[in-house]
């Protein structure tokens, strides 16, 4: 009852605060324009009591419009990028409306009506509004941090997708979550000797296991849980129907961790083959022009990059030759688009001996940094020498991450479709780093994520990328 209050109450809130931002917009809005007015003799503007009836109605509108977009459906960590393009939607959508509907409402009144007030009003609900939500959100996640109106999870699935889930929660508590605990398949020990419905807790899981999948029902009342999440992507989908099925309860959430081919198939389209019905997944011939684009996007966005940061690359150079002796530049062979090798530049962050024993994967703390090396690894910019390779059309802006050809050998092995993230350009940054998987890492996971990106490639996805990176190096929440 408490997280439904909550809930109710950060509806009603969030509707409240679009409304005084919409407001302010509009007085704002006024005020500009009847600075100018004041300046020109010529320019007529009615007091501000006149537009009142067109205040509400434009309230309402962008209200109903935003609450018919799902604005006010409250996503966990929803992207600030998305919901950007959300409210520019509602808001444009919403003014329209309520000019039209102004315009028949008041049409036997005499008032001026200028364009120019209604523009000002439209751009300034944009911006304010995003503010306002903002800030909300910070508040709404800051109140979730210290535990108000967090939900009770608990996660089918002790294995490492099970243990992911967990470490995502514990390492975001703005997304309102508290782990009450595991359940584990069927059939299944918790690994420790302990009996299944006996809720002890083991160090290698960071929560108490709680039962098996057939004590579901029960563990749901017992503990009262809010949300279970399937964190089983290897189940059939008879397993999953039939745990979908245990958690009966009406106002439960439910959530399923996704397969590889669920990852993937989302934008599955109908085609045919002379009639013959088949279901196309990747479709080339659709991307030619797009490609092109994207690569004139890496030209002019890898060109500017280079001309704006090359100060700061300049000073990184000098304290890199000041800090330690070798070169400034890092240059290590990558696979890149169709496995072919390249050579990516980077800053210098180890010593000139890092390597003598042969090449090894980096970690955190990872002792063979130098002191300047593990400030560039920290702020990311021992990347920005990349741009030169997006110069060269050997990397973009966007897409999945190159390896080495050492570990693509070792990876190539071990994980399914692992190749298949070489269909598309290496890139600085991508889906599965701005969803906070970079470094060290579950690479299978970042698979998934490269995967998906490969499937869903759009331009809009790449400047969404590049807009929640940025976003990143200011404020590294998944949620940006």
């Amino acid at each position: 009852m408490k997280n439904s209050r909550f809930r109710t109450l950060s509806l009603l809130g969030l509707m409240l605060t679009d409304a005084v931002m919409i407001t302010a917009a509009f007085a704002i809005a006024y005020a500009i324009r009847r600075q100018i007015a004041e300046a020109d003799p010529n320019v007529k503007l009615d007091p501000f009591s006149t537009y009142v009836g067109l205040l509400i109605v434009q309230v309402v509108a962008i209200v109903i419009v935003a609450f018919s977009s799902q604005l006010y459906h409250l996503v966990r960590a929803v992207s600030r990028v998305d919901e950007l393009y959300a409210v520019f939607g509602a808001v444009s959508i919403g003014t329209m409306m309520s000019v039209a509907m102004s315009t028949l409402l008041f049409k036997n009144l005499e008032f001026d009506f200028p364009r120019t007030l209604i523009i000002y009003a439209w751009l300034l609900t944009i911006l304010l509004v995003t503010l306002g939500r903002l800030l909300y959100h910070v508040i709404v996640a800051r109140l979730q941090a210290r535990g108000v109106g967090r939900d009770r999870v608990l996660i089918v699935g002790t294995g490492d997708i099970g243990r992911l889930v967990l470490d995502k929660i514990k390492g975001s508590p703005y997304l309102g979550y508290e782990v009450a605990g595991f359940v584990v398949k069927n059939g299944s020990g918790n690994g420790n000797g302990h009996a299944i419905g006996d809720p002890k807790p083991i160090e290698e899981l960071g929560a108490p296991v709680l039962g098996s999948a057939d004590e579901l029902p029960q563990l749901i009342d017992r503990c009262q849980i809010d949300e279970v999440i399937i964190a089983l992507p290897e189940a059939s989908h008879v397993e999953i129907l039939d745990l979908i099925s245990k958690c009966s309860k009406a106002s439960l959430s439910i959530k399923v961790f996704p397969d590889v081919f669920q990852i993937i198939a989302t934008q599955v389209s109908i085609d045919d083959l002379g009639g013959l019905p088949l279901l196309s997944i990747r479709d080339i011939r659709q991307r030619g022009w797009r490609v092109a684009v994207k690569r004139m996007m890496d030209m002019v966005g890898s060109a500017a990059g280079l001309v704006l940061f090359s100060p700061l690359m300049f000073l990184i150079g000098i304290l890199i030759k000041l800090e330690s002796p070798g070169s400034v530049f890092y240059p290590q062979e990558r696979m890149g688009l169709d496995a072919k090798p390249f050579l990516m530049i980077k800053f210098r962050s180890m010593r000139q001996d890092a390597e003598a024993q042969g090449p090894g994967w980096t970690r955190p703390d990872d002792p063979r940094r130098t002191r300047l090396g593990a400030w560039l690894r920290r702020l990311n910019v021992d990347e920005l020498p990349q741009l030169i390779n997006v110069l060269l059309g050997e990397m973009s802006l966007v897409g999945p991450r190159p390896e080495r050809p050492i570990y693509v050998d070792q990876f190539r092995r071990a994980i399914p479709r692992y190749m298949e993230r070489h269909k598309e350009k290496s890139g600085m940054t991508g889906w599965a780093q701005v969803n906070g998987l970079r470094g060290d890492t579950s690479i299978v996971e970042r698979t998934k994520y490269d995967l998906w990106y490969i499937e869903n490639w759009s331009l809009l996805l790449d400047i969404k990328i590049v807009i929640r990176q940025v976003f990143r190096l200011f404020i590294d929440r998944s949620a940006y």
